[in-house]
């Protein structure tokens, strides 16, 4: 039996983050979390390309554009969606999710989801801290993913 996992070992290739400004300061330490584990783990900055989009809605078509013309071994989505008083929470969350997920099926590239989905600003602040950071969590399955892609065998 063989088995394939993807290790934290500097993956060949760029990585790209693209981020959300609003919320701008959840999402800055997001990206300086993903920013300080992609260094930890290899990468060199001159291999990192950071995107800023208006908002988590803009991600996908952004991802999708980045994963498709194959300059880059993953792609990481930070954003933060914060409950709010009306629908717009549900609809901006849902289609930001989906379209992460597509981006990365149609590309064959991983497009990591780090996009928070919390109820309140102090929820996002958490995930955000030094401590317990999305955007370091999502930079290291970028990482996991791009390797344990390049070990598979191609699709036909």
């Amino acid at each position: 039996m063989r088995v394939f996992e993807g290790q934290l070992d500097p993956p060949v290739g760029r990585f790209a983050i693209v981020a959300a400004r609003f919320n701008s300061v959840i999402t800055q330490k997001l990206v300086e979390g993903a920013r300080a584990t992609l260094g930890r783990c290899g990468i060199a900055e001159q291999n990192l390309d950071l995107v800023w989009v208006p908002g988590s809605i803009e991600i996908p078509l952004t991802a999708q554009r980045l994963a498709s013309n194959g300059n880059y071994a993953a792609i990481i989505c930070l954003g933060c969606v914060i409950r709010g008083d009306t629908d717009h929470y549900q609809f901006v969350a849902g289609e930001s999710a989906r379209g992460v997920a597509e981006a990365g099926r149609k590309s064959g590239v991983p497009v990591i989801f780090g996009i928070l989905t919390t109820e309140t600003v102090e929820q996002a602040l958490q995930r955000a801290s030094p401590e317990h950071n999305a955007g370091a969590e999502a930079a290291e399955t970028a990482i996991r993913m791009a390797n344990l892609i390049a070990q598979l065998p191609p699709s036909r």
